[in-house]
Formats: C-alpha cells, sequence, structure tokens
C-alpha cells in the first residue's frame, strides 16, 4: 500500500536500536559495542531509493525516535508525510495521503530476524556474516549477510562515524536498493513515551494482520 518498502523499515530500526562504540576498537567490535549500550536514540535522515542501474528515482527526508526495547518511530516530513510506530509488539503503518493505517505484528512475519533483534533476543554471530569493509570517506562500513535463506534482504552496509551510526545500504531481493543518511544523531536522549503511542485517526481505513 506504501511507497515504502515496511520490512526494511523494520530492519532499520532494528539497526539502530542500540547505542555508542569506542573508536579504538576494530569496525565489527565497534557494531557490536554500538549494538549493546544505547537505550535511546534520536536522529535526522536521508533516505534514498535507487534503481537498478544504480539512479536516485526518490530521496525521502524525515526524523527517527527508538527507544529499546522494541519501540521506535520514523516520521517521514518530505515529499511526503507518514509515520510508522513500534510499540507493545505491534507496527503501525500510517500513510497520510492514502488515508490507510496497516497494523502489523512485531515478531517473524516482519523480516525474521531483524525484527526479532529489536527484542535483543537475537545474536548478530547467529544470523548474519559480519565482514569488514573498510573506510570510506569518514566512515567505517562493516556487511551483514543473513545466514537465512529465506531473508528478505540480500545484505546490510553500516557505515559508523567515530562509533555512531552515520549511514546504511540495505539491498533487497527485489532488486531495490536504498541508501539512508543519518545527522544530528543523539544517543540516550530523554523521550517522552506518547512518541511511541498511536492512534489511527477518525475516518481512515485500518488494515490489520493481527
Amino acid at each position: 500500500m506504501s511507497r515504502i518498502n515496511f520490512y526494511n523499515l523494520i530492519l532499520i530500526a532494528w539497526l539502530t536500536c542500540t547505542g555508542q562504540a569506542l573508536a579504538a576498537d576494530k569496525p565489527i567490535q565497534q557494531l557490536k559495542t554500538f549494538l549493546a549500550t544505547s537505550k535511546s536514540l534520536s536522529a535526522n535522515f536521508k533516505q534514498v531509493l535507487l534503481n537498478e542501474a544504480g539512479n536516485p528515482v526518490r530521496t525521502s527526508y524525515g526524523v527517527f525516535y527508538l527507544q529499546r526495547p522494541g519501540k521506535f518511530r520514523w516520521n517521514y516530513e518530505k515529499p511526503f508525510t507518514q509515520e510508522i510506530v513500534a510499540d507493545a509488539g505491534k507496527v503501525w503503518f500510517y500513510d497520510t495521503d492514502l488515508e490507510q493505517v496497516t497494523i502489523k505484528k512485531l515478531d517473524e512475519s516482519l523480516g525474521s530476524t531483524p525484527a526479532l533483534l529489536l527484542s535483543g533476543q537475537i545474536s548478530l554471530e547467529d544470523n548474519f556474516i559480519m565482514e569488514d569493509q573498510g573506510i570510506d570517506g569518514d566512515m567505517q562500513w562493516i556487511k551483514l549477510s543473513p545466514k537465512s535463506e529465506e531473508s528478505t534482504f540480500k545484505y546490510i552496509l553500516i557505515g559508523l562515524t567515530k562509533g555512531i551510526l552515520g549511514g546504511m545500504e540495505l539491498s533487497d531481493n527485489f532488486g531495490q536498493l536504498t541508501r539512508i543518511y543519518f545527522s544530528d544523531v543523539i544517543v540516550n536522549p530523554p523521550l517522552k513515551q506518547t512518541l511511541f503511542q498511536f492512534t489511527p485517526p477518525k475516518g481512515v481505513d485500518v488494515f490489520s494482520d493481527k
């Protein structure tokens, strides 16, 4: 229904759900530290969708909030508005233009392993092959290749700047490539719980997989 790959967003939310790393560590250890220490996060983001030729076909901007375990909010602000909110084991996708809300369970039905990692119950080592990809600009890159043949994506690249999440690249099994650039990242900010509460507006169509 939406113009965004929801599974990728669930994945992205998992990857940003934990904290800060030591710049002196190797990239993979930085990632593990980053994924083990923060309890909350906020950031601005730029998301670029590329076609098979590598040309950008859509660029979106917004704000991201996360609180562990299992709570996050993506507010897409430009060029269209959309809200994606997760809490209490559910995810709400609200497309304002289409006036539609879709509710899904935050479990194995949403991207399998990536969604479950929001709870911190699944380890990187058990589910991904991790490889250092070197430095590009001011970011160190790590590649995550899923071990499961049922995964919805081919690989994920995670970029860290001084141990903090700076960028991501996701390649799915449908030939889509999505790049995310994070800015103004704040680790462990105090966040209001109302950020992660969602009530469908009156008059919108609501679809639920629960």
